[in-house]
């Protein structure tokens, strides 16, 4: 059933007055980031949609200086984890500190009660502290010392991962992968860009840095807002015909497909394509969702949920490229 004209404008005039103080925090990254639009665009579609954002790139792009500049402008309290091979579950959630003067034990908190949690070269972590980070991720609690702590809201915890080097790494399992919202690849910068990096960072002066402009408060007002941005039948249709393409591509007609996907989208990704649509239409200050808002964020939100077969990896093609395919064969509404 379509939605009332006159509710699409009115959702659309609040979502421009409310949505402000994103005008403010991208003026701030930018005073610190170079370039990387997409980069940007991305981390508030996470933040808006309430997921949790990968970003994979080489070193030196960056992503780091990202995180930690939208947490600052955003005001929210914010943690670095470096991910090592050493690391322990305590390192990450906390520990029990016993205290000899009292005799009695206390709660330490770990840096992942924090409302942004930046977790640096997340495929260096063991199985254990994966697993740990995997109930924060998931249930926005975290069981320390036999009890559930709720973690601050907005949580949000945005994981770098090198892809060049594989030696002393730990590959995410499956079931942590489909818990991020969104996985960016950042590129390198064009030429003029990276000559103002050059301008802006290869000096002894003090390095520009983002101020704190909004609050937490503010983004969980946005987050109730996006959920008010309409979503026609048709798009929502749309939506499922691209997740069970990448199940059974058979189905849809993409015959030649069906060798090259060993697993397709979950139903997560069907939830986080829809949010993740909601926001970008959200960012633009539009009250209603179109297919194109589908089709720009598909590719972050489905890359790292379609997982390729052998006979893909041999003839050189990506999860990537069956995406592609599968956008380019999908009737649009």
């Amino acid at each position: 059933m379509p939605a009332p004209a006159t509710d699409v404008r009115a959702v659309a005039d609040r979502i421009q007055r409310e949505s402000a103080f994103l005008h403010d925090v991208v003026r701030e990254v930018q005073g610190v980031i170079v370039g990387q639009k997409a980069l940007l665009d991305g981390l508030l579609i996470g933040l808006l949609a309430d997921g949790h954002v990968l970003l994979e790139g080489v070193p030196g792009l960056a992503k780091s200086l990202a995180v930690q500049s939208l947490a600052a402008a955003l005001g929210g309290s914010f943690r670095r984890i470096q991910f090592t091979p050493d690391l322990l579950p305590s390192d990450l959630v906390g520990t029990q500190v016993y205290n000899p003067r009292s005799g009695e034990w206390t709660v330490r908190e770990g840096p992942v009660f924090a409302n942004f949690v930046l977790a640096d070269e997340i495929n260096r972590a063991p199985a254990k502290v994966q697993s740990a980070l995997l109930e924060a991720m998931q249930e926005r609690q975290v069981t320390l010392a036999g009890e559930t702590r709720p973690l601050p809201a907005p949580f949000l915890v945005l994981a770098t991962q090198n892809p060049v080097e594989q030696e002393g790494t730990y590959p995410l399992p499956e079931a942590q992968v489909d818990r991020f919202m969104l996985k960016l690849v950042v590129g390198y910068p064009a030429k003029e860009e990276e000559q103002r990096i050059i301008q802006r960072m290869a000096t002894n002066a003090a390095k520009p840095a983002a101020r704190a402009v909004a609050s937490p408060a503010q983004v969980l007002a946005a987050r109730r807002l996006l959920d008010t941005v309409y979503v026609d039948e048709k798009v929502l249709r749309y939506v499922v015909d691209l997740v069970f393409a990448t199940r059974r591509p058979q189905d849809s007609g993409l015959v030649e497909l069906a060798p090259l996907i060993l697993y397709g989208a979950s139903p997560r990704a069907s939830i986080a394509l829809t949010q993740a649509a909601r926001a970008r239409a959200f960012l633009e200050g539009r009250g209603f969702v179109t297919p194109q808002d589908v089709k720009s964020v598909g590719m972050d939100v489905l890359r790292h949920r379609v997982i390729t077969t052998y006979e893909a990896e041999a003839e050189g093609l990506s999860s990537q490229h069956v995406i592609q395919k599968v956008f380019d064969s999908v009737p649009v509404p």
